[in-house]
């Protein structure tokens, strides 16, 4: 538990009151800028959506992958379901 001083306490619920959010909110907001600006954010980099031409590129990659089991893919749902 931290203990802020009174002046940041007041700090805190002055901007909190003034956006209508709640102080615990900014600060933890706050800490997250701090943190990815430093690089030590646990945060998993943004999702970026892939173009059709990455599509296409990751397609012919796996296409041109090895086929390690040669049955057909009822032959091994078949398989998996008798388990």
């Amino acid at each position: 538990m931290l203990h802020l001083t009174h002046d940041t306490e007041q700090l805190a619920r002055r901007l909190a009151a003034r956006v209508g959010r709640k102080p615990e909110d900014l600060i933890r907001a706050a800490l997250e800028r701090e943190a990815k600006a430093l690089g030590v954010s646990d945060e998993l980099p943004a999702k970026r959506r892939m173009t059709a031409a990455e599509m296409l590129a990751f397609g012919k990659k796996v296409a041109a992958r090895p086929v390690l089991d040669p049955r057909s893919p009822q032959e091994i749902a078949d398989d998996l379901n008798a388990l």
